[in-house]
This record gives structure tokens, sequence and C-alpha cells, in this order.
């Protein structure tokens, strides 16, 4: 009877991480140039180890949401990632066992503004005003885990209709495990938080009324709008 008790919890959390994931997350982990070629697009070096920053789930926009183009930038930019979402709590958890971790899947963009990104990294400065402001994580739907091989799957953003950004998570410097490895021996991660694992090449900005179309072809899809 424990045993199914414990079974039947699992998959009840399971079910409602599909459901409300966004809204349990605590926080967002991301991964910057994740992706050899997305560095040097950018003129940025290749790293010897993940460069981690953050943001708060004030970010998160659902499937059919806008993006709201700040104010404060000249320069916005999308970048299509692949999301992990944490069903299990992991603290100094191996890569061996990470993925046991793992609830699903999501597709996402990392939205940045990229002039004060420029203007952070000449200050020596966090990129908080660059990647942190609200609508600055639009996510598509969580997808179950037996549905994609994190190793070998195929990402892909469309601006108003055009293909801008394809790639594939085998290109990854450091694969999703050694990801949960590193970020799980400094900081928890709890139940709903999500992981953006980096961005492939093909960048670029955004303007107002723009439709972005972002997928796992054939898997998963979202629509998103810039207001």
């Amino acid at each position: 009877v424990g045993r199914r008790r414990k079974q039947w919890y699992q998959r009840r959390v399971r079910v409602n991480l599909r459901m409300r994931f966004i809204n349990q997350a605590t926080k967002i982990v991301c991964v910057g140039r994740n992706y050899a070629k997305h560095a040097k697009e950018l003129g940025n070096d290749v790293p010897k180890s993940p460069i981690i920053f953050t943001k708060p789930t004030t970010c998160f926009v659902e499937d059919g949401g806008s993006i709201r183009y700040p104010s404060i930038t000249s320069d916005l930019h999308f970048e299509v990632e692949l999301g992990v979402i944490i069903g299990k709590a992991m603290s100094n958890v191996s890569a061996a066992n990470s993925l046991a971790h793992v609830a699903g899947y999501a597709i996402a963009v990392d939205v940045t503004c990229r002039d004060i990104q420029e203007q952070c990294k000449e200050e020596g400065i966090p990129w908080t005003m660059a990647k942190c402001l609200d609508t600055f994580c639009p996510i598509g739907p969580m997808v179950a885990p037996d549905k994609i091989d994190p190793f070998n799957t195929e990402i892909q953003l469309k601006q108003n209709g055009m293909l801008r950004q394809q790639g594939n998570t085998a290109d990854m410097i450091f694969p999703i495990p050694s990801l949960l490895e590193y970020i799980s021996a400094h900081i928890t991660l709890l139940p709903g938080d999500v992981l953006l694992t980096g961005t492939p090449e093909g960048v670029g900005p955004l303007v107002r009324d723009d439709v972005l179309d972002v997928s796992i072809p054939g898997v998963s899809s979202a629509v998103f709008h810039v207001k």
C-alpha cells in the first residue's frame, strides 16, 4: 500500500507541474554562451565553465502572451532556448542522476536588451537590467521528458514567419546533465524551477508588432507577440 501511495503521489506531482509549473517556480536559472557559434557571433570567447545568471519568475509569459518592449532599450533581441523544468529538489546531484529530477521540457525565449548588456559588459557590472525585466522569459507548455531526447533535440524560432534560429542540443558546449550537476552543487533547484540552457546562433532584433513562433519541431510550439 505504501509503495502504491508513493507512486500515486509522484504521478500527482508530475501532473500538477505540467499544469502550473510557472506558478510553482521560485527562479529561472540561465546559461550564457552554451553554443560555440552563438558565442562567436557576438564576439565572445567560448567559455571553459558554464556562465550562470538568473531571471525572476515575473519574466514568465505563457503561450499567446505578449513581450513588452521596454523604453530603456533600442535594441531588444530574441534568443530561443530549451527550458528544463525541475520535478524534484536538486542539491549536489551528479550528472548521472540528474535527469531523474527533471519533470519535463519547454521551448522558451531569453529576451535581452542587447545594448544594455553590452554596456554592462563594458562596465563590468551584472546583466540584470538587460535580462530580468517583466515578460523577458516567454515559455511554452511543458513536454513530458519521454517525448524528447535532451541530447539531440532541435529548437527553432520564426520571426513573422521567417526562420531566424535553428539549433540542436547536440551542439551544446555543456550538456544538460553537466549543467544540472554544476548548478545544483551551488544553487538548490526546487520543483517548478526552470533552467534555460543557452541559445544557438542567429539571435536578432525585435520590433513592436513582431510575432515569434518558437518550437521543438513536431513536439511543441508557442507564439508570442511584441508590444
